[in-house]
């Protein structure tokens, strides 16, 4: 198995994956040592918590300088990405024994009733890419304070920052054989699936997360699914500062490339600022220097998957023989490079791959809307619901748009955000279950009622 910096597209390492028998070896190690951990008292795992968020920060240099190598993103945004892990760390750390700890719910006269909770047992956290500290800590975090034991399979993309949490978990007091890494590409993965495991945990896309809950339905034990999107973004005629707002649309759809599952990936203006607003944004998009992920003055790095670079240039492809125009972009900065310039495509209709399907990487369409009625169906004519935005002064008004958007992230007057005091939770194609927030941390959780008299 190679791990290749998509920027320079040289190994960086070779290793050698797991196997049935290695994996089976590691979930039966798990088994014993998840039940061990269950028996520590909630602060003490807690503490362990608190020492992994104090290691990230004491080597975030180093552990976003190997992020940006194997994933090809900026080296601010990867750095950025280390202490967004950690803010969403001190919430489970600040919040968790609120959720977690027995409590006495009613009393009927000599009875009390209490509601308690029991760690899951051994999950799986099939991990993503494309943010491997902020979707891991989503999940690893929370279950290991409730006391699970985790089987973690980074993705096969962002291999070496799996080892570096796993080192990190491990300097923090966390067991041996109770986060333990499984390291592979979808081989792995369907050995955990056949595993006999007390849940799943997946972050990736719907074809996979679709499969991962069919394979496992039988078992009927949780799985939570963190899916793609195709996040739509409205314009409306009523902004304040329109440069201001094309600055922020911009951030929101190129961002990480446009590798996010909540990035802007369609933007509709209303006809009345239409002209302005997109002469605004050409001029923010073209102000993105795309290079060397290493050096302060690039912003836009790598596409982290080479084999991706021929299905952006499929959906441009698509959209121009329909009657889009390039309007910014359309290539790679060289024949066989993994730069991609950011894209703007106007003219674009519903009848394109690239309004319908989701990209994932440094290309978006925007389209001329005539009201918010028009804005509105389109925003919801798509299969996936992540997160819906909608920019207006007027607050009333971006509120009842984005309301009828069928999501499960509301924005109004901002995007492409994450906080872990609300949870994460797509609907349709976008997900299943949710993480953050207390949800996030009753996810990992059986719940268990006492009846005691006495």
């Amino acid at each position: 198995m190679k791990i290749i910096n998509p920027s320079t597209q040289e190994i960086i390492k070779e290793l050698s994956p797991d196997h049935k028998i290695s994996i089976q070896e590691k979930y039966e190690l798990a088994q014993k040592g998840q039940a061990e951990w269950a028996r520590k008292t909630l602060e003490d795992r807690i503490k362990c918590i608190k020492l992994f968020e104090s290691y990230l920060n004491q080597n975030k240099e180093d552990l976003a300088r190997d992020l940006t190598l194997e994933v090809g993103k900026p080296f601010q945004e990867s750095l950025n990405e280390v202490n967004g892990a950690r803010n969403r760390i001190n919430f489970f750390i600040e919040n968790s024994e609120k959720w977690l700890s027995p409590t006495e719910v009613h009393r009927d006269g000599n009875t009390k009733e209490i509601l308690a909770f029991d760690p899951l047992g051994v999950i799986a956290n099939i991990s993503a890419w494309n943010y491997p500290f902020l979707v891991g800590v989503n999940v690893f975090i929370p279950a290991l304070i409730a006391g699970n034991a985790v089987l973690y399979k980074p993705s096969e993309f962002s291999t070496l920052t799996g080892f570096n949490i796993h080192k990190g978990l491990l300097a923090s007091g966390i067991p041996t054989d109770v986060f333990i890494p499984v390291i592979g590409g979808r081989e792995a993965g369907e050995v955990l699936l056949d595993l006999p495991l007390d849940g799943y945990f997946f972050t990736g896309s719907y074809q996979t997360g679709k499969y991962i809950a069919q394979k496992v339905s039988h078992k009927l034990v949780p799985v939570s699914l963190e899916l793609g999107g195709k996040d739509p973004l409205y314009v409306t005629d009523e902004i304040a500062d329109l440069k201001q707002v094309a600055s922020a649309v911009a951030e929101g759809c190129f961002y990480n490339n446009g590798q996010s599952c909540c990035a802007v990936e369609r933007v509709y203006v209303h006809e009345e600022i239409y002209g302005e607003f997109m002469g605004h944004f050409l001029q923010e998009v073209k102000m993105l220097k795309v290079g060397d992920p290493m050096k302060k003055e690039n912003n836009q790095g790598a596409v982290t998957r080479s084999v991706h670079v021929p299905f952006l240039q499929e959906q441009i492809k698509d959209a121009v023989e329909k009657g889009a125009r390039v309007l910014c972009g359309g290539e790679r900065t060289t024949p066989d490079s993994n730069f991609f310039y950011p894209t703007i495509l106007t003219e674009v209709t519903h009848e394109m791959r690239i309004m319908k399907e989701e990209s994932f990487g440094p290309i978006i369409g925007v389209m001329k809307v005539k009201n918010d009625q028009e804005a509105i169906e389109l925003m919801n004519d798509c299969e996936y619901g992540l997160t819906a935005s909608v920019y207006s002064k007027n607050i009333d008004r971006a509120k009842k748009v984005v309301s009828q958007v069928n999501a499960g992230t509301s924005y109004v007057n901002c995007c492409d955000r994450v906080s872990p005091y609300l949870p994460w939770a797509g609907r349709k194609h976008s997900g299943l279950g949710a993480t953050l927030s207390y949800l996030g941390i009753l996810s990992f959780v059986r719940p268990r009622g006492w009846h005691i008299r006495g």
